[in-house]
């Protein structure tokens, strides 16, 4: 459980009091922007047309209250060890690739995967496995077509997500849910938020795409939960 890990020194400590100091900055940068950007910090307009300038928001905190969104495990598998995740899985909607690293940009907006044709985990979250929600963020599509996202949407709960770790182990998750939301009310608690099982979430756009301002108009979330290790 979360609060019978101890916290970590150096970068996981320095990123929690950094993720504190943050979620307020997010609800102003939601409220100026309307949203755009909130999954990971990327507006994009979708597959056959030009892509648009992209963009971050800032990283949230680990103080807010549990989520309510998703369906927290009965008897939660034991997180693992912190440990830097490799690659992901997702057999049912074809995804199978490496991951990348996303930090802080200079202005403490997140960081956006800047290969579309790869996910990225937020590396100032708890890794995958570890007590706490993960984060993983990926486009949904380009001008040249799909992005490893693309099919998020389609996914449904009791789907796998098999996590590749840096320790040798793959971390199991089982989704719980998938959720929709206009970015103008982008769940930052829910997303973000502290929880005491190891929780992994999936984020990208998704919705309608508005012309206008270069950017779809909603976020896709699945919620998930560790349930296995190997």
């Amino acid at each position: 459980m979360a609060d019978q890990v101890p916290e970590p020194g150096g970068r996981q400590a320095d990123a929690r009091r950094r993720r504190r100091a943050l979620l307020p900055a997010l609800a102003v940068v939601l409220a100026l922007t309307g949203g755009g950007l909130v999954w990971a910090g990327v507006t994009h307009k979708p597959a056959q047309a030009p892509v648009a300038a992209a963009g971050s928001v800032p990283a949230p905190t680990t103080t807010t209250p549990p989520p309510t969104t998703g369906r927290p495990p009965t008897r939660p598998t034991v997180p693992l060890p912190r440990s830097t995740p490799v690659s992901i899985q997702v057999p049912s909607i074809g995804v199978d690739g490496s991951l990348l690293s996303l930090g802080l940009n200079p202005d403490r907006t997140v960081e956006s995967p800047k290969d579309f044709s790869r996910a990225g985990w937020y590396d100032y979250g708890p890794t995958p496995g570890e007590a706490g929600a993960s984060v993983i963020l990926g486009h949904i599509d380009s001008y040249r077509g799909p992005a490893v996202f693309y099919r998020l949407s389609k996914l449904t709960p009791g789907a796998e997500i098999h996590i590749g770790r840096s320790d040798g182990k793959t971390a199991t998750f089982t989704v719980d849910a998938l959720r929709q939301y206009p970015k103008s009310r982008f769940p930052a608690e829910d997303v973000y938020g502290a929880v005491e099982y190891a929780g992994l979430r999936l984020v990208t756009c998704g919705g309608e795409f508005d012309r206008a301002a270069r950017s779809y108009l909603d976020n896709i979330v699945a919620y998930a939960h560790l349930t296995g290790t190997s």
